[in-house]
């Protein structure tokens, strides 16, 4: 059975502050739903100052997550790490680990948006430097010893649950951040399919003597939305699909190389890529038994109304999942 993913972003362009705290409590509904009915990952991510009330605060969410699911993971996937200040996360990842018995998984990426930088004061210049900070520094931190940092000694506690630390992974898509996560030891989280880098990554684990392994997008990793008329659900919800992937792409540089990334300037062009798709449950059922890694149910994506996503959500839940089980 394939992985199951349930992606919040939270984006609502139009959004009042009553309707996106609405939209928010939706979210977690969804994600206490979902986890009721064996949903694998909650994934959610970060992004600051955009016009569209993207989540800037994954971590907090994710804690409000924690307190109202058993089973389900949340993947924050990424974690600008560079943004941090270093105790500071290492003191909320642990926390997080501590109240979900080890539910949380981390990625750490430098991110790609200069502007996020400049909002924060932060040298973009510097963003390899001091991801390099970072990531030493948690592992550090969380063995509850003192430790040098910025030239003094300080201790962080408390020690979190998962041992020897929360799960940590490197994100990116440059021999940069491949040769980082293997000098640390950590699994390697590409931004996108990309087995040559997966196979640099090895080499270097070879190089430095340390071990560690990959999460890696298949090939194809689409957006999915579940609906009985797909033809209909593009023509009545396709511009909130086409709002999040033009987003997307005015953020992404020709360099990025990313699992979401879309060149459509129309709702047509966007169903035509495949990138966003809309399923039906018996389509859904057919394409899980090919050759996929997971599947990535994106309800609420780009304002997407919330009746609509609880539409996706249950016929994903009660049409699909059973099946899938049965395989």
């Amino acid at each position: 059975m394939p992985t199951t993913v349930v992606r919040f972003n939270l984006v609502d362009p139009a959004a009042t502050p009553a309707s996106l705290s609405e939209r928010y409590k939706t979210a977690l509904e969804m994600a206490t739903y979902a986890d009721d009915r064996g949903i694998t990952t909650l994934q959610t991510e970060e992004h600051h100052g955009a016009e569209n009330n993207w989540l800037p605060s994954p971590l907090a969410f994710a804690g409000a997550v924690f307190g109202a699911t058993r089973r389900i993971a949340v993947t924050v996937s990424a974690v600008i790490g560079p943004l941090h200040d270093p105790l500071r996360l290492a003191e909320d990842i642990a926390v997080l680990d501590l109240l979900s018995g080890g539910r949380l998984v981390t990625v750490a990426g430098i991110g790609y948006r200069p502007e996020e930088y400049e909002r924060a004061g932060v040298d973009f210049t510097r963003r390899g430097r001091l991801q390099d900070e970072l990531l030493e520094t948690l592992l550090k931190a969380w063995t509850g010893e003192p430790f040098a940092f910025r030239g003094r000694t300080v201790r962080v506690t408390p020690r979190p649950f998962t041992q020897p630390h929360p799960m940590l992974l490197v994100g990116g898509s440059s021999k940069a951040a491949a040769r980082r996560a293997a000098r640390l030891g950590l699994p390697f989280f590409p931004s996108a399919h990309l087995p040559d880098l997966e196979a640099y990554y090895r080499e270097q684990l070879a190089e430095h003597g340390t071990e560690g392994w990959t999460m890696m997008p298949a090939a194809e990793t689409p957006l999915l939305h579940i609906a009985d008329d797909p033809d209909r659900t593009w023509a009545e919800h396709g511009e909130h699909f086409l709002h999040e992937a033009r987003t997307y792409a005015s953020w992404q540089s020709r360099q990025i190389r990313s699992a979401v990334k879309s060149a459509a300037t129309t709702v047509e062009e966007l169903r035509a890529e495949g990138v966003y798709r809309v399923l039906t449950p018996e389509e859904c059922v057919t394409y899980a038994k090919g050759d996929t890694g997971s599947l990535i149910l994106h309800p609420l994506a780009g304002g997407m109304p919330v009746d609509e996503g609880w539409r996706s959500l249950h016929h994903f839940c009660e049409n699909v999942l059973p099946r899938l089980k049965d395989k």
